[in-house]
């Protein structure tokens, strides 16, 4: 018999956190918990308004289903997931909190690390970016200068995007990533990845809307930079279609429905010669725990949730200047005590 618990938790910003397609000073998170005997595993799903993900709403259906996922018998991640996937249709955000707390709760039952137990070794480990949301040139510097890191994720979709990168990059010799969040059009693109390149730009995620299928082929073609599937890349479906107008894919773990789909994502990307990179939607700890095991698979990766968030409801998980370091302890390596401190 499982014995679940859930969390809600409204985790404010260091600064505001604006992207193409809004601003947010507050991250509101759901946590899952799994337990069973002594252990217990935990699972986290960031809501975000762009998809009507609300933590409400996830409360109420986990409610409703509460005996039945009780009576389940996890004997098998994978089965569970599927479980999972006929038991809430549709709520990949939901589904993903559960699965990783499944796969938390059975590694600990295993006594191994999460990464171990998917069969890879702690090596070959990419190192994660620093966020910096959309500002004025005079807050980007300074964000910069009080988070000095090796990779800055910088969010573009202004008509003042070329300056503000021209900007950062006199003021740092980090790499510099861009991520458009479907922000500019295809001629935009078009005439600003040749000044991207110029400024040694070493990805960019995102730059059309996930509808511009065959403008995206068109870039890919014409692009000396790679260029990263974000919103076009969000199931196990999308892996196949991005791999005519994309380099590479961002997995969002959240988006797909956890650490389960994540894994066959990651091996069909893998044939089809795409580059691979998990991605953060600003989760604290719990949540960025669950990207780090897959580190060993990963060509890059975007895990700074608890770097940009002010506060947190776990740890287990330490930065050093972008090299991403795990507990050591089974499962997922976190502890949890956010319980104290629930909003």
């Amino acid at each position: 018999m499982l014995q679940l618990d859930h969390y809600s938790f409204d985790l404010a910003f260091q600064y505001p956190f604006t992207i193409s397609k809004g601003t947010k000073t507050h991250q509101p998170t759901l946590v899952v918990s799994l337990g069973m005997g002594n252990l217990k595993g935990y699972g986290e799903a960031p809501a975000i308004n762009y998809y009507n993900v609300t933590v409400p709403d996830m409360r109420e259906r986990l409610d409703a289903k509460r005996a039945v996922i009780e009576r389940y018998a996890l004997t098998d991640p994978h089965r569970f997931w599927h479980f999972l996937h006929h038991l809430f249709p549709g709520q990949n955000f939901l589904i993903a909190a559960l699965d990783i707390a499944g796969w938390d709760l059975f590694a600990q039952m295993r006594r191994m690390p999460l990464y171990q137990l998917l069969g890879q070794k702690w090596q070959n480990i990419p190192l994660t970016d620093y966020t910096i949301g959309m500002d004025s040139a005079e807050e980007m510097i300074r964000k910069i200068q009080a988070h000095p890191w090796p990779i800055y994720k910088i969010k573009v979709g202004r008509p003042d995007d070329i300056e503000i990168l021209r900007t950062a990059r006199a003021h740092t010799n980090a790499k510099l990533r861009v991520d458009a969040n479907e922000g500019w059009t295809f001629e935009e693109a078009k005439a600003l990845l040749p000044e991207l390149q110029k400024l040694d730009v070493s990805l960019v995620e995102q730059p059309l809307p996930r509808t511009a299928i065959e403008e995206m082929k068109e870039l890919k073609a014409l692009s000396a930079i790679p260029l990263f599937a974000d919103e076009s890349c969000q199931t196990e479906e999308d892996v196949k279609k991005c791999a005519d107008g994309f380099h590479g894919i961002n997995i969002k773990l959240t988006k797909c429905g956890g650490i389960t789909p994540a894994i066959r994502m990651i091996q069909e990307a893998k044939k089809l010669g795409l580059k691979l990179m998990v991605g953060s939607m600003n989760e604290c700890t719990i949540g960025s725990a669950a990207i780090a095991n897959l580190l060993p698979v990963l060509d890059e990766v975007d895990m700074d949730g608890p770097l940009l968030l002010k506060e947190d409801v776990a740890e287990g998980l330490k930065y050093d200047n972008g090299v991403v370091q795990l507990s050591g302890a089974a499962g997922l390596g976190i502890k949890f005590w956010g319980e104290k401190r629930e909003k």
